[in-house]
Order: structure tokens, then sequence, then C-alpha cells
């Protein structure tokens, strides 16, 4: 299904952008965030996404928010920094700040985040003064990113077309075009172009759920990823008692969400010791405004040992030596070929939406969620399992009509999950 089939004929082609905007707004906040009457909200977005940003907030307080609060992001203010600062700038963060919204996590605020920033703004900027800025900004945002990660509060992603991302998606295209395009993008892949897109997001999560539950009555040990070309041979093993997740969870404050808008997959925790083999980037990544492309990884004992990529490269190395964590895996996803998104043909330079394409791996930081009682371990016990610890958490894509997945079983058989990326 490309994107253009996905439009619903029952005219929501019809609708003013205002109108499409207020739709996709009460799909974040009752399907993303399933927010709750008396809740605060906490929420982020670009300059650009300000329309978005007011429609999500009026829904929010329609269904009883007691506090919306936004941060704003402004990528020319962003890009003066790298332009302008002292050097020492780059190795701080502003911890006051992260932990107060840390603070209004644990008071029972909801958290939202807007994605649409410029995916190249930094990438001619100095990749060192990139990566030491992104590992202060990781170091003062843990407490908040530990309560995210360990899925306490009920969060939410939803992605807002602003003109520097559209040109990049659509270049050659006059800006208008390219954001018109984008917006309807994201409309058809993020499931609002429908008459009920909250009884369609329902009925999309239930599909979810039934893949996910036959992943986990397998109890697969391990997942043998590879390329009809050669170039992804990947033994992925899977943590001791791992759970397979997707279609929505519920956060430890019982509030039922929906992490990502959009979503397609089926992920789990990998064992931080037991991943083996090359793996080839099927799609570039997009991390902290510097585009990565055609990344090559070899692992040892759960271990990159070795990464190459032809554009990227330094930031691509500096991002694996953010810690001990880093060059490890924090989780694995299965994404079919037939997804809407893959099937759009788009490439979005945006891992929101590039994840939902194909089937891929994040370094860094696990979801201790996707462990049985993972919830309640502290470090020691994830870690006994196979989780890995980290301040980076990147998904980046390895998935393709031309990949297939075998799951390896305890006792060493095998069983095909893909077939040229389609579920067997």
């Amino acid at each position: 299904m490309s994107v253009a089939e996905a439009v619903n004929v029952t005219g929501f082609d019809q609708l003013t952008l205002d109108e499409k905007l207020d739709r996709l707004a009460e799909v974040a906040v009752k399907v993303g965030l399933g927010l709750k009457e008396g809740q605060e909200l906490i929420m982020s977005a670009p300059m650009d996404a300000l329309p978005l940003a007011r429609k999500i907030t009026e829904q929010a307080y329609k269904a009883g928010a007691k506090l919306v609060t936004t941060f704003y992001a402004d990528d020319a203010t962003a890009l003066a920094r790298f332009q302008y600062a002292p050097d020492a700038s780059f190795d701080y963060a502003a911890t006051w700040l992260s932990d107060g919204i840390a603070n209004g996590f644990r008071s029972g605020a909801a958290r939202l985040a807007i994605a649409g920033a410029n995916p190249a703004l930094l990438a001619r900027q100095d990749p060192a003064k990139v990566s030491r800025a992104n590992v202060a900004a990781s170091k003062a945002g843990k407490p908040a990113m530990e309560l995210i990660t360990r899925h306490e509060i009920n969060w939410t992603i939803v992605a807002a077309a602003t003109p520097e991302w559209a040109k990049l998606v659509f270049p050659g295209e006059p800006e208008d075009v390219a954001i018109a395009k984008l917006w309807e993008a994201i409309f058809a892949t993020s499931r609002v172009n429908v008459d009920d897109p909250v009884k369609e997001w329902k009925e999309h999560g239930e599909r979810l759920k039934k893949r996910v539950e036959l992943l986990n009555a397998k109890r697969f040990s391990a997942l043998h990823f590879k390329s009809a070309d050669g170039t992804t041979d990947l033994k992925v093993g899977l943590a001791d008692d791992h759970l397979w997740a997707g279609g929505g969870t519920t956060a430890g404050n019982g509030v039922y969400c929906q992490p990502n808008i959009p979503t397609e997959e089926c992920f789990t925790t990998p064992h931080k010791d037991r991943v083996d083999g090359v793996v080839r980037a099927s799609k570039p990544l997009s991390h902290q405004g510097t585009l990565i492309e055609n990344i090559q990884v070899r692992f040892e004992g759960g271990k990159i040992v070795e990464a190459k990529a032809t554009a990227g490269e330094d930031v691509l190395n500096r991002l694996i030596s953010t810690d001990d964590g880093a060059r490890r895996l924090g989780e694995v996803a299965l994404v079919p070929h037939n997804s809407p998104i893959a099937q759009s043909g788009i490439l979005f330079w945006n891992t929101l939406f590039d994840e939902n394409a194909a089937s891929h791996i994040a370094l860094g930081q696990a979801y201790s969620t996707c462990l049985i009682g993972g919830e309640k371990m502290d470090a020691a016990e994830l870690a006994k399992r196979g989780a890995n610890e980290s301040l980076i958490h990147v998904d980046w894509m390895i998935g393709s009509a031309q990949m297939d997945v075998d799951g390896i079983a305890a006792d060493g058989t095998t069983e095909p999950l893909m077939r040229k990326g389609a579920w067997v």
C-alpha cells in the first residue's frame, strides 16, 4: 500500500490543513498519550511545528489536561551555538532544566515530542563539537530518559512537516509543494486519513499484538538476518527472559499509550554479549543533524569492532564511543517490507518514519519492559539477563525486500520468520 493508496476516499482529502492537523492532534492525545483527566503534559516541538503544537494543546485541554508546558526549539538558534559559542559550551548542558523535566515526569506528567527538526542542520559543523554536545545532553537527560525507557510514564512522538525537512525529502520541489507532500505522507502513514482514526489505531494495534503474541510463544534464543547480496549476515542473540512488544503499552502509571505515531514494528531486547556478524544499513541514519550514509559494522561478542560509513563516519565513530554500551545493541525490531511507509517509496530522513519502513537494530540503552519483570529490576539484574545500558538509544535500519530472517531455538533448530522482507 503506497501513501497515495492509503488516502481514504471518504473525504479526508477535502478537509482543510487546519482540520487535518486537528485530526492528527486528536490521535496524538487520545491514542498516542491516552492522556488522562488531571494529567500535566510536557511537550517539545520545533518552532516550525507551532500550528500542530497549538492543536495538540487544544486537544489536551479538551481531554482534561491540568497544564500543558511546551519547550520550543529553533534550528537557527541551535546552529548559532556551533558557530559562535566558546569551546567550553560543548561539554555543558542545562542540567537544571533536565532535572525539572524529570521531576515533572515523576509528578505524573505525560511526555509528547513533535519531530520535524532539519535532519541535516549540523552536517557541516565540527563532528567533535556535535559529539561533545550530544554526550553532555545525554548525561543531563538521563534521569528523564530512564523514566521513558522503563515506560514509567505515558509518552508519544508525532511529526510535523517543516520547511527544511520537507525540502530534503522532496528535493527539487518548490518549498510549498514539498511541505504539502510531506504533510500528506505524515497523515497517511500516521493513519489519520480515515473516518474514525481512533478506531483504526485500535484495530492496527490489535494486529500488531497478535504478531507479538506469536513471537513471544516461540521463545527464540536468537535471530539470524541474512541479505541476498551477503552484506548482512548477522546473528542477534536475544536477552534471557526477553519479551516482544508492539502496538502500544501500558505504562508504569497504568495509562495505555502508543509511544510512536506511526508504528509498524515488533521489537524486543537483544543480549548485549551475543551479537556476531556483519550488517549493512539499508537506509541512511539522520543523527542529531548529521546524515550518516551506508553504515557497515562488524560485531564480535556483542560489541562493534569495526564501523564504516561513506558519509558521516566521524560522527558514527564518535557516537559508538559515547560509553561502553554504545557499541552494543539495546533493541532489535522486525518490520515487514509491505508496511505503508516502506511501500510509499519515500526516504523520510527521520528515524520515527524510516525505522517503521524496515527491520532495524538500535545501539545503546535497552528497554527494561522488554524483559519479564524487567520494570522491577535494578541495573545489575537487568545486565545479568543481557540488557544493555548506555546514554544513547539510536535506531538504524537494516531490513529490505532482500532480507531473510530466521528464528533460532535454544536447541539450534531454525524457523523462517521473514523471506524477502515479508512475514512467512
